[in-house]
């Protein structure tokens, strides 16, 4: 598999992710009406022109989906375990139809697991940015990861 076991992280270590990923109406549409989302911040094109922001907002739990996807290949790809939790999401930018999304990853933290000896934990923070280079999302992610035989 592609991705790192524990013991290749550590602190500090930085990841700019080749993929990129742009994001369309259809995106959009699918993804707010698969969730179960009817905001018609993301599905009305008439109710949207009359915002602040003149059209439709692409989704946010869509963009954090996109953003961690990003950085599968090249981090956890068949070697983690599983995502403990999602802290500090924020979206300090709207992405719209059309963006291009990019993302980053550094390794906060780095730590055995203590019930878990063959497993560890790893603290990344991914951040996507536009094709402006604006920060449009950011969180941190907590990911159980399997340790090298």
């Amino acid at each position: 598999m592609a991705g790192l076991y524990f013991q290749d992280f550590h602190v500090g270590q930085e990841f700019h992710h080749a993929l990129s990923r742009t994001v369309t109406e259809a995106d959009n549409t699918m993804f707010s009406l698969m969730t179960m989302n009817p905001q018609p911040l993301h599905i009305d094109a008439h109710f949207s022109a009359n915002t602040e922001f003149g059209q439709r907002l692409f989704n946010s739990l869509a963009t954090l989906a996109i953003l961690i996807g990003m950085s599968v290949h090249d981090t956890t790809l068949g070697t983690t375990v599983g995502n403990l939790g999602m802290t500090e999401v924020k979206f300090p930018k709207p992405v719209f139809h059309g963006d291009t999304l990019k993302a980053h990853t550094k390794v906060l933290a780095v730590r055995p697991s203590k019930s878990r000896p063959t497993q560890g934990l790893v603290e990344f923070e991914h951040t996507a940015t536009n094709q402006r280079g604006e920060v449009v999302a950011t969180c941190r992610r907590m990911a159980l990861m399997h340790c090298r035989a």
